[in-house]
């Protein structure tokens, strides 16, 4: 049971020659396709499966400000903003709404953090209320239980995960802008020590940009061009129950399960960073630069098995332009679920919101959350290939992000004023360890 995803239809050739190609058609990759058509930009987006088919489609679809890292707050914020602009702009239901999202905790530590976090936000203009026991408890009465406390954060919201990147690829079709899925992107070519083209299985398309956003693929295709980009990827697994009764909240966040409404009415349910390390050659690569961070979050990650190798997408080897890649081979990200982890999920679940028993599941799936070691996205161009942007690590958060990234890289190679600062996030600040044009690997 995959998870649910609306299709696209492609277009139908693929051009010789455009302003811009993008790499890679999850959100990202289509709001950075969609923002550059929109500033008259001929747009090819390439996607070697479907467009949106790995973690956009799988993730909890939370669109969000509260207890974002401070450098990524102001995209986030921006980007509550595009998502409202987006429809207005294109009658395209990405399912995106200012419901507002709901923490509870019973631990007086996870409270304080929230409270500290809260007058952060309040030194920048971000709207979150921390709620006393009563409050909480009233905001959680689906739960039936007391909680301490809790945070609302009201202007944030959710989108639908199955429906908001095709819904942008559609729009940007309507902007002239051209789809090209089963279409794997296996490398680029300079000339002059500048970008040329991109070479794909179906043919070259001659260009002076390219954006990479190709997920928990990024870092291996980096590789080919002799670049170090530290890249880690965690498999989570999550499920969807079907629609029923009960007033349950559309965003719950709890230490013990979360839950957000679905576009048709159903809920998917989570556990917040719980997850399995896939041991991988990519992996072991940059053990050093991602053991802060699993020391970190020891608690949630487990070891995994052999899906990581079968997937291919965190291999060392190389590849040719005119021979099929590991891409071809593995169109979308597929991983087994951690069926202990959905057991032990759905038990939680109905154990915290009563309404949900008896709720049919109606699909379980895993997915490839690939993260930097800060926890921050990679966006910037490469100094070393003019015009070739990166835009990947962005750590479980590119969905809600997305619109406000796609906007950034518009704004980098366009060269308008940026929706935010984009020095926090450029790829050179892995300088000296991971980021630059290397020859050892």
């Amino acid at each position: 049971m995959p998870a649910p995803l609306t299709l696209v239809e492609s277009s139908a050739e693929l051009p010789s020659l455009a302003d811009a190609v993008v790499i890679g058609a999850g959100i990202v990759g289509v709001f950075a396709a969609y923002y550059l058509a929109r500033r008259g930009l001929k747009v090819a987006l390439v996607e070697k499966g479907r467009v949106g088919a790995e973690q956009s489609s799988r993730n909890w679809g939370w669109c969000r400000q509260q207890n974002r890292d401070a450098r990524e707050l102001p995209m986030a914020t921006k980007s509550l903003d595009l998502w409202d602009q987006f429809a207005a702009e294109t009658g395209e239901n990405t399912g995106f709404r200012r419901c507002g999202l709901l923490y509870l905790s019973n631990k007086e530590e996870e409270l304080a953090g929230w409270a500290r976090w809260r007058n952060f936000a309040r030194s920048v203009g971000v709207t979150t209320h921390m709620l006393d026991s009563a409050q909480a408890s009233e905001r959680g009465r689906a739960t039936g239980r007391i909680w301490k406390g809790g945070v609302f954060s009201p202007t944030d919201g959710i989108a639908d995960p199955a429906n908001a990147a095709p819904a942008v690829a559609r729009a940007l079709m309507k902007l002239g802008g051209s789809l090209h899925q089963d279409c794997a992107a296996r490398g680029i070519e300079t000339e002059g020590g500048k970008l040329s083209a991109v070479i794909t299985e179906k043919g070259t398309i001659r260009t002076r940009t390219a954006i990479l956003s190709g997920g928990a693929w990024a870092s291996s295709f980096c590789r080919q061009l002799g670049v170090r980009f530290p890249q880690a990827s965690i498999r989570s697994s999550i499920l969807s129950v079907g629609a029923g009764h009960g007033d349950l909240p559309d965003a719950l966040h709890t230490e013990y399960v979360s839950v957000t409404r679905r576009g048709d009415g159903g809920h998917t349910l989570a556990i917040s960073g719980r997850g399995r390390v896939d041991p991988t050659a990519q992996n072991m690569r940059f053990a050093p630069q991602f053991l802060p961070m699993f020391i970190r979050r020891w608690r949630a990650l487990s070891p995994g098995g052999l899906e990581g190798l079968h997937s291919g997408h965190e291999s060392l080897a190389s590849w040719r332009l005119d021979r099929p890649t590991p891409m071809e081979r593995m169109r979308i990200l597929d991983p087994a679920i951690d069926r202990g982890t959905i057991k032990l999920t759905h038990d939680r679940a109905i154990e915290l919101l009563p309404a949900l028993k008896g709720r049919r599941v109606s699909a379980s799936w895993a997915g490839y959350i690939d993260s930097t070691p800060d926890g921050v996205p990679a966006i910037g161009e490469a100094s070393f290939v003019p015009g070739f942007v990166l835009a990947a690590g962005f750590s479980g958060h590119g969905f809600g992000i997305g619109p406000g990234a796609g906007h950034l890289i518009a704004d980098i190679i366009t060269g308008l004023e940026p929706i935010v600062d984009p020095a926090p996030y450029h790829p050179e600040r892995f300088a000296g360890f991971a980021w630059g044009k290397v020859a050892d690997f």
